[in-house]
């Protein structure tokens, strides 16, 4: 509830998304969403968070708090449908009405057509949402001789929420990033590569409540610092997303190397894709024996028939080494549609960086598209697999940024 010290200022009003079909579960996933918010505004400046129904009020405490800066960052908190900034006003029609002229006179000086939306929580308030948009609207056309009435497609939305304590008033609400908050569906693994795909299919996840850790996998010195420094600088994409995202490094390249010695040049790749695998569920139990909470699941940025290692076939011989799900958010996405969230997301850019990763260094010309598993185990046969996999995460090291 708004309580009644809140002064006549600009908060930001915060609209709940998918979390409003929860039942019994909604009050957990919204405590997650406002301590999420907390984390997003924590350098921002002081402020305070107030709940009612199904809005969350973020209240400025002093003027150092950045409206602007904090609306930037509102927009990348997932489970938020939309957001505004908008001015408290005292449930005053009167005031109302000057309010609604003086804070939204730059929009409606310059367009053509408007208007008003009323919402009235407070039914004990004089006027009804229908008369509060009858009202108001009539107001700001006496006050405004360049603007009409268009109710279908308007030009300036203004919209006037009366709750019970206070009224709101607010322009064109900005559309939240949407899908749940994070750290409400558990923890996955994202295996990073250097690419466009799998910083997008880890956004994917963490839009649907996935706390992210990311592994990445270099060979030295066939990969260089400047592919590593790419990918870092892709993780920090991601944290603006979902927070703090754990960073392992594992060193692959005796790996590689072994493998490229003992088994068929065309089954190189999806070798090495089980291997990741594997390292990468080692660490996961690596990180479980030290104490922190288990990653249930694995996630890549594989494309079915995107590439030679990404058909059925191929797909299917990676799962027989995982014990845990390993999620695929773009399976059935062309390369368009992922490239149009990537620019979106803001990874586009990073991703296409020319610094080559340990896929690309050791692919194969003609890499087989319909591997069959007992050919792959066979090869695997040629290799001390355990003791590579062990040594390599072993020396798995975690950065946090």
């Amino acid at each position: 509830m708004v309580k009644g010290n809140v002064k006549m200022k600009e908060v930001i009003l915060v609209k709940e998304g998918e979390i409003f079909l929860k039942g019994l579960n909604k009050k957990n996933f919204e405590t997650i969403l406002v301590n999420n918010i907390k984390k997003s505004l924590k350098e921002v400046g002081p402020f305070k968070i107030l709940k009612q129904q199904s809005t969350i009020t973020i209240v400025p405490e002093s003027e150092e708090f950045s409206l602007d800066l904090a609306v930037k960052k509102i927009a990348k908190v997932f489970g938020i449908a939309s957001f505004e900034r908008a001015l408290v006003v005292e449930k005053d029609f009167e005031k109302i009405k000057a309010a609604s002229k003086k804070y939204l006179k730059d929009e409606l000086e310059t367009k053509k057509s408007f208007k008003v939306f009323a919402k009235r929580s407070d039914k004990n308030f004089f006027l009804s949402s229908p008369s509060i948009c009858a009202k108001l609207g009539e107001f700001l056309l006496d006050e405004f001789k360049n603007l009409h009435v268009e109710l279908n497609n308007p030009d300036v939305v203004v919209n006037v929420e009366v709750r019970d304590t206070y009224a709101y008033i607010y322009g064109k609400a900005e559309k939240g990033a949407g899908g749940v908050p994070v750290n409400s569906a558990g923890e996955g693994m994202l295996l990073l590569s250097g690419g466009i795909d799998s910083p997008v299919a880890g956004w994917m996840m963490a839009k649907r409540g996935l706390r992210l850790k990311a592994i990445h996998f270099i060979s030295p010195p066939y990969t260089g610092e400047r592919a590593l420094k790419k990918v870092e600088d892709l993780v920090l994409i991601l944290k603006e997303w979902a927070g703090i995202v754990p960073f392992f490094i594992a060193n692959t390249t005796k790996l590689q190397e072994e493998i490229k010695k003992n088994c068929p040049q065309d089954l190189l790749t999806i070798i090495l894709r089980r291997c990741m695998i594997k390292i990468a569920l080692g660490v996961i139990e690596r990180e479980q024996e030290k104490g922190y909470k288990k990653s249930g699941a694995l996630i890549t940025g594989e494309s079915l028939s995107q590439v030679a290692s990404q058909t059925l076939g191929g797909i299917s011989c990676t799962n027989f080494v995982s014990s845990v799900p390993i999620l695929r958010p773009l399976i059935g996405m062309d390369k368009e549609e992922i490239v149009s969230i990537a620019r979106k997301i803001g990874s586009y850019e990073t991703s296409i960086l020319p610094y080559e990763d340990c896929c690309s260094i050791f692919s194969p010309k003609h890499p087989k598209t319909n591997p069959k598993l007992f050919e792959i185990e066979k090869a695997e046969g040629n290799l001390n697999l355990k003791e590579l996999i062990d040594s390599v995460v072993e020396e798995t090291v975690l950065k946090i940024f």
